[in-house]
């Protein structure tokens, strides 16, 4: 596998470690460690192949992917903002700090049926929970912000990572 951006090849080793830890890191208190363990290999080693692929953007970031169903937030939902695009990127950097905010992104609108350049995942136990986190980002987002919705989850969607194949 190449990294055309960065000239990177995954050797054996990087691909043994992108097999060992795409279903999910172990849930231990030192999971490179294990991942280590079970390769053979320092986990020096795999940290610093980790890091590599990560500066090569091969793989782009590590992250927690809960289920929020499983935790009592039944009530999941992508707010949608038409936010002045002048103001789109520092107001957006303020929405996604917002401790309810699990992630928040800019995208382009396709005018004229979606007007909408910001976006901002909430969880809720409730759509009333969720109704005041909206009230509290239009609130932030001011006069910049001529329209938002609220798309609800329906299901759970599988999120899955780099997958390597051969």
């Amino acid at each position: 596998m190449n990294a055309p951006e960065s000239g990177l090849i995954l050797d054996a080793v990087d691909r043994r470690i992108v097999r060992a830890t795409q279903a999910g890191l172990p849930l231990t208190p030192r999971p490179y460690h294990a991942v280590a363990e079970q390769l053979g290999l320092s986990a020096e080693e795999v940290m610093a192949r980790i890091e590599r692929m990560q500066a090569a953007g091969i793989i782009r970031r590590i992250g927690l992917v809960p289920n929020h169903y499983a935790l009592g937030y039944s009530a999941n939902g992508m707010s949608v903002w038409d936010v002045a695009d002048d103001r789109a990127g520092i107001l957006g950097e303020q929405v996604g700090q917002l401790p309810f905010v699990s992630h928040c992104y800019l995208r382009p609108r396709h005018l004229p049926l979606w007007p909408y350049n910001l976006f901002a995942m909430l969880h809720g136990r409730s759509r009333q929970e969720v109704a005041a986190q909206v009230a509290a980002i239009a609130a932030l987002l001011g006069e910049a912000c001529q329209g938002h919705d609220v798309l609800y989850s329906s299901r759970i969607l599988k999120k899955t990572g780099l997958r390597l194949t051969d």
